[in-house]
């Protein structure tokens, strides 16, 4: 089983990467968003997984805010919503030869944990990205979890969704790492429970309201492992 796991990660792993060499070579034939959602689509095809949806996406949301898991993760959500995403990334990420392209194209949005600066551009950057019509898409833990608690949420989406008041819609996604983990060389077709929670209206003089929402999304996480043993 591991031999054929390992084979089933190098598959995906290579139709991943022919996904992000075809985004980046029709990212000027195609109007955005449609590179990235057509081979999201491709990948998702090609290595046979598939989504089971629970709640609806809000069209007027102007944040998503996920929790993270996998590699998967954002190919997932390119292919449930139709929205424009400007992902938020860490600065790293967009500095990645040949990889960086799939982010920096599309006008994602870099961010440097570490600078002060990087505040200032992060919400001018959002505030760009909003005026285009695009939704401010974040993983507020940061980085991927490696269990099933998600992490701390950084206060970054707090700042901008406070700043520009934004329209604020959770969504959980349930054991990715289950099915793809890069780092375990792993793979397995199956399908990804997703959740939209109810969308909310930032409010700033609400000081908590960000780590309240991580306790929000971990129950919801929490109470669909409790009810349907297929995720664990």
């Amino acid at each position: 089983m591991k031999i054929f796991a390992r084979l089933s990660w190098l598959y995906a792993t290579s139709i991943i990467f022919i996904a992000i060499t075809l985004v980046i070579l029709t990212y000027y034939l195609l109007p955005r968003p449609y590179a990235r959602k057509i081979f999201a689509w491709f990948t998702r095809i090609a290595i046979l997984f598939s989504t089971d949806i629970k709640g609806e996406e809000d069209p007027s949301a102007q944040m998503y805010l996920i929790n993270h898991q996998s590699d998967l993760d954002i190919g997932i959500m390119e292919t449930i919503s139709r929205k424009d995403l400007s992902w938020v990334a860490k600065k790293e990420l967009f500095d990645v030869p040949f990889f960086g392209l799939v982010m920096s194209l599309p006008e994602d949005i870099p961010i440097e944990r570490q600078s002060k600066n990087s505040l200032i551009r992060l919400l001018k950057a959002s505030k760009d990205r909003l005026n285009k019509g695009r939704v401010i898409t974040m993983f507020p833990e940061g980085t991927r979890s490696r269990n099933l608690r998600m992490l701390p949420f950084k206060n970054g989406a707090k700042i901008v969704a406070d700043k520009y008041q934004l329209k604020v819609q959770p969504i959980v996604l349930i054991q990715t790492s289950k099915y793809y983990n890069i780092k375990k060389f792993y793979y397995k077709p199956g399908t990804i429970k997703v959740i939209f929670m109810d969308s909310f209206i930032a409010n700033k003089d609400d000081k908590n309201w960000l780590s309240d929402l991580r306790i929000k999304m971990q129950k919801v996480y929490d109470d669909e492992l409790a009810n349907n043993p297929s995720h664990r």
